[in-house]
């Protein structure tokens, strides 16, 4: 991997793990992130983990630019034999495909988009050689998704399929971003699917919508009392398809403050991963599901 330090400002140092996103760039970050937090350096204020970087932001009375790149260069020597496990959840997440919602959307703003004759899924079906749009949305769900970082957006998780590189599914965003997206879409740009935590402008395609809350300010989601964002780089989520019925039965749950997201913990192991991931997703499967 290619490392990139780049001051900003006075105050922060930004670090590009590699020059594009893999679950090795990802552990990486993770790695120098929680060796800065536990060396405790006098002077840091905060440190953001992103998808293959990661952000310091510190206190230049406190301690030199200079010398916190120095400390933070020798920090990441240590990267390398660091171990990349972690304990995590697994969580499910329902998505109901092809809702009204997401379609009146994106029929706004055809204009704006690669195809303005069809929709979202039609194209992202076309442009990964799945034969319908069905066959795209089993790829899409089938196999589990690393949140990989929390950010752009209060609450808004940038999530990475957990396949071998030449399975992944590769879709643009928009030509031109659109005004409007509504809440809880789940999204897809480049490699990475996302679920919008709030209304409001986006450049994702759009494929379906969630009834499950993922960031509430207020904390009175039962499962958000403790904190107002649910998601966290690490988790592990699996969509799972649902209807109409299903979708609107959820949401009669969430507004009467009983729904409780399927969740486990598990424990996350990128080598094992990487030996065999369809039977390690299975595994991760058997933890969500079985007994």
């Amino acid at each position: 991997m290619n490392t990139r330090y780049t001051f900003g400002g006075d105050e922060h140092i930004f670090v590009e793990m590699d020059d594009e996103m893999s679950l090795d760039a990802f552990f990486k970050g993770l790695s120098l992130t929680n060796l800065i937090r536990e060396a405790e350096i006098e002077g840091v204020t905060e440190i953001c983990p992103a998808n293959a970087s990661m952000q310091v932001r510190f206190d230049p009375d406190v301690i030199h630019p200079e010398e916190m790149l120095a400390r933070m260069k020798s920090l990441e020597a240590q990267t390398e034999s660091a171990e990349k496990r972690l304990r995590t959840r697994i969580i499910e997440m329902p998505v109901y495909y092809q809702d009204p919602w997401t379609h009146e959307t994106l029929m706004r703003f055809r204009e704006r988009h690669q195809d303005p004759e069809g929709t979202d899924l039609e194209y992202a079906a076309r442009i990964n050689g799945f034969g319908s749009v069905e066959a795209f949305i089993e790829a899409h769900h089938s196999a589990p998704w690393f949140v990989s970082m929390v950010g752009f957006v209060s609450g808004l998780p940038f999530k990475y399929q957990l396949v071998e590189r030449s399975r992944q599914l590769q879709v643009p965003k928009y030509l031109r971003p659109r005004t409007d997206t509504p809440k809880l879409t789940v999204g897809y740009g480049g490699c990475f699917s996302c679920t919008y935590s709030v209304r409001g402008a986006g450049g994702y395609q759009m494929f379906g919508i969630t009834p499950m809350p993922i960031y509430d300010p207020l904390e009175e989601v039962s499962y958000l009392r403790d904190f107002m964002v649910f998601f966290k780089p690490g988790d592990i989520v699996k969509y799972r398809p649902i209807d109409r019925a299903e979708y609107d039965a959820t949401r009669a749950l969430v507004e009467k403050n009983e729904f409780e997201p399927r969740i486990r913990e598990v424990g996350f192991d990128l080598e094992a991963f990487k030996a065999g991931p369809d039977a390690y997703n299975a595994q991760l499967l058997e933890a969500l599901y079985g007994n």
